[in-house]
């Protein structure tokens, strides 16, 4: 006979790990999933480790997802278009659906002072090649800063090592 782990988590264990790390309530989630006594439920379906592995699984997705859709924003700021922001500009009377389709992205800003002209800001394209730059030196950053704290805990650990094997020899000095 195949375990849990084995013949996969059904529909509603998906849907109750899909809920709980939206709310990070058990007995919520339980109770939206469909599980009768959601309280008893939740609680025995978080102690079990392929329940909490797709959880772990859930979390990890949405954080990557973020990171891109962030990541795409920059990248959209910095090399975006402006020729919808320019062409709204100069239509005096834009129609609901012209408005629909203009891509005003960059657009962080829209006055119509009293005299009737228009002030169009924009965001910082610099601003948003920063944010790029410095993301892509993160990551790669990340892994060197990994590599060097395991170096340095090694080093610290070599050193410590050899100072207690001095002190030893300083106290064993001292004693005779």
């Amino acid at each position: 006979m195949l375990n849990k782990k084995e013949k996969g988590l059904s529909s509603r264990e998906k849907q109750f790990c899909c809920l709980y790390a939206n709310s990070g309530n058990f007995k919520e989630a339980a109770l939206r999933a469909g599980f009768g006594n959601p309280d008893k439920t939740g609680a025995s379906l978080l102690l079990r480790e392929d329940i909490n592995d797709e959880i772990e699984r859930i979390y990890k997705s949405r954080t990557k997802n973020y990171r891109q859709r962030a990541r795409a924003g920059y990248e959209r700021l910095a090399f975006g278009n402006v020729s919808d922001a320019v062409r709204l500009m100069f239509d005096d009377n834009p129609s609901e659906k012209a408005l629909e389709s203009y891509d005003l992205f960059n657009v962080a800003e829209i006055k119509r002072p009293k005299d009737g002209a228009m002030e169009i800001k924009f965001f910082d394209r610099i601003k948003a090649l920063e944010k790029l730059e410095f993301a892509e030196e993160s990551q790669q950053k990340g892994v060197s800063d990994f590599y060097n704290a395991l170096m340095g805990g090694i080093k610290n650990s070599d050193k410590t090592s050899n100072d207690s094997a001095e002190g030893d020899d300083v106290s064993k000095e001292e004693i005779i």
